[in-house]
């Protein structure tokens, strides 16, 4: 074989191994909410939905990093990387970037969480072409100057402080922190004044070189969308920079976790001159990818998910304890987080935990009643349809999903398994979750006699 027979195979078999692979994962009525999904070479991921009767389309990078993925020196390091991603690459400076947005109406912005980030941008259906362009680049040519790192660095304290003024946020970092201990999860997302005080320029850009590779990354897109030229402009653009392989690479695919330990039974309390006494009690709760994770929601939303779930009625309207009072949970890939939160005046904290924890371990021994389960399932239905109404929410599900669980259920399907939960179900998940002993996290003006009796609340 001659040498320019065998470079042309060569080149062939290359561009063989390159191909994109495509499949349809949701078929739509009429193409009207079709998800498809392409690998292209160097394992970076695209999503897309399709929705032509909208205007508007969504794009959206996702990154499988979070702050767990810290060490505790480099605590806020994913954070601090979701600014200075903003702050000017190879071909746009940061007023470029910003402005490039601005000009066509659109909004650009990104949020990072314990285990993945995302940066998005939202525009017009005929400006989706720079909004790919612009976030791909920032997400494969950011500079990461030491100028820009620095000058950040005083941005992110301000956030610090900012957050440190709102008892009614801090107070969850707090309860992070009392139920997974000094582990990852239990670390704050924004780090601390002395961990990102202490990062240096070259500690963030090997973290940035590390995680940011494209088969940590997946695409999703939004709106009145063509899929394939959604990835046609995707390549194009990470092919620009450099960011894709010639041959196949593997995808990173869920987190499995690592079985974080949590307590039970811990008390913490933060001292603050505040006119409120901050509360969130709470237990260990389920993994996201657990199957009974629909009867735990069924079960939230019934507990503190609206003005007719018990919280609601037993701490505000009828006793008028607090203003703010609600239930929530958090799933990780391991393990997840069951709480609730109140604010109150100091001296009706006692009270207040009486009350919450009689509500908890009556359905913890009882369940639900009929009614209460038919209005959380349609509670719950409704919400979730409702939050899905803009492309930003439907980017938001196809890349989370993918990031998550690997697979992308329709609205249909969801609505079938809310529906699906029994009074079985909710009660064996409420003698699981509720059944454990609480912790406790306070922030507020308490005494020390007072701080102490909190020990009762969690005995």
């Amino acid at each position: 074989m001659t040498s320019r027979a065998h470079k042309a195979t060569a080149r062939t078999s290359s561009e063989a191994r390159a191909v994109a692979r495509t499949q349809t994962l949701l078929k739509g009525e009429k193409g009207i909410g079709t998800v498809r999904k392409t690998v292209l070479p160097g394992g970076l991921r695209v999503i897309t939905e399709t929705l032509p009767s909208v205007r508007s389309a969504t794009f959206g990078i996702w990154a499988h990093v979070g702050s767990r993925d810290e060490t505790p020196a480099l605590n806020g390091t994913t954070h601090y990387l979701e600014h200075l991603l903003f702050k000017g690459t190879k071909r746009r400076t940061a007023l470029e970037i910003s402005s490039a947005i601005d000009a066509v109406g659109g909004e650009m912005n990104a949020f990072t969480a314990k285990e993945y980030t995302c940066y998005y941008a939202r525009v017009l259906d005929t400006d989706l072409p720079l909004a790919i362009d612009v976030v791909c680049d920032m997400l494969t040519g950011s500079l990461i100057d030491a100028e820009d790192v620095d000058a950040e660095r005083g941005v992110i304290l301000e956030e610090i402080a900012m957050t440190e003024d709102d008892p009614s946020d801090v107070v969850h970092d707090l309860f992070a922190r009392t139920m997974f201990g000094e582990s990852p999860l239990g670390r704050p997302v924004l780090g601390t004044v002395d961990t990102v005080t202490g990062l240096s320029r070259d500690r963030v850009a090997r973290f940035y070189r590390k995680h940011y590779d494209p088969t940590h990354l997946i695409v999703a897109a939004a709106g009145n969308i063509d899929h394939a030229r959604v990835v046609r402009q995707v390549r194009a653009a990470f092919e620009r920079a450099g960011a894709l392989a010639d041959e196949d690479a593997t995808p990173v695919g869920p987190r499995s976790g690592a079985r974080t330990i949590r307590t039970a039974g811990r008390v913490d309390v933060l001292g603050r001159r505040t006119e409120q006494a901050h509360v969130v009690l709470g237990m260990p709760g389920i993994p996201r990818t657990d199957d009974r994770r629909w009867a735990l929601g069924v079960l939230n939303t019934a507990l503190g998910g609206g003005m007719s779930s018990r919280l609601f009625q037993e701490v505000r309207e009828k006793r008028g304890l607090a203003y703010s009072v609600y239930s929530y949970t958090t799933g990780f890939a391991d393990c997840g987080l069951f709480g609730v939160y109140a604010g109150c005046r100091p001296n009706q904290v006692d009270e207040l935990l009486k009350i919450c924890r009689d509500e908890l371990d009556q359905v913890a021994e009882h369940g639900l009643s009929d009614d209460e389960l038919h209005r959380a399932i349609g509670q719950l239905s409704g919400s979730t349809v409702l939050g899905l109404e803009d492309t930003g929410a439907l980017m938001n599900r196809i890349g989370k999903s993918e990031l998550c669980w690997g697979e992308q259920l329709s609205v249909d399907e969801m609505l079938r398994r809310i529906a699906a939960v029994t009074p079985d179900d909710v009660r064996d998940v409420a003698r699981e979750v509720l059944g454990h002993r609480p912790s406790l996290s306070v922030i507020g003006p308490l005494k020390d006699k007072q701080a102490t009796r909190l020990d009762d609340a969690v005995a």
